[in-house]
């Protein structure tokens, strides 16, 4: 068995997923590990020690996972961004434009409070669509985005460069050329 030393070591690549051409970044395998999902945790959370964070803002799906862990590490709240349709309560929603249509995402309109602190997580960011819809209904609750934290970065894809236009601060665990 290979050694993992670090967070990449533990993803798999899956070839022509879910369409031809595609190198699926699987995360699952990073996850069943005890020592990759902790290594990432804690990866994902380090730059912030010390700093106000009032909420973790988790992306649908994976970002719950992740969004989750770092939360209780933090001994913080933890707030969903779910697709269009999931959340029970009143919401606010965020159309955004994928590769191929659009798709919208929600939050609670009581999740955030004016002037919270907030850390944005996920798994992936690759166009940064999800991302900069999650932000936009962060900020249009009145929610101050501290940075933006993924394990994945395909750079090639833009969204690191979307979302530093919007002003925020980007973190990553790792990069993976081409899709």
């Amino acid at each position: 068995m290979p050694k993992h030393t670090t967070v990449k070591d533990y993803i798999r690549t899956i070839p022509n997923f879910p369409h031809k051409g595609i190198m699926f970044r699987d995360v699952t395998t990073l996850f069943a590990d005890p020592r990759g999902f902790r290594m990432a945790v804690d990866q994902m959370l380090h730059p912030y020690a010390g700093m106000r964070i009032d909420k973790v803002v988790g992306l649908e799906a994976r970002g719950f996972i992740l969004g989750g862990a770092i939360a209780h590490q933090l001994g913080t709240g933890f707030v969903p961004i779910r697709k269009q349709g999931k959340l029970p309560g009143a919401t606010l929603s965020q159309d955004y434009k994928l590769e191929y249509g659009e798709a919208t995402v929600e939050i609670h309109k009581d999740a955030i409070q004016p002037g919270e602190k907030i850390l944005v997580v996920d798994d992936l960011l690759a166009t940064g669509g999800t991302a900069a819809a999650g932000i936009k209904l962060i900020e249009r609750l009145g929610g101050d985005i501290v940075s933006c934290s993924f394990i994945i970065d395909l750079p090639e894809l833009g969204g690191g460069k979307v979302l530093e236009s919007m002003g925020m601060d980007v973190h990553v665990l790792c990069e993976f050329e081409g899709e």
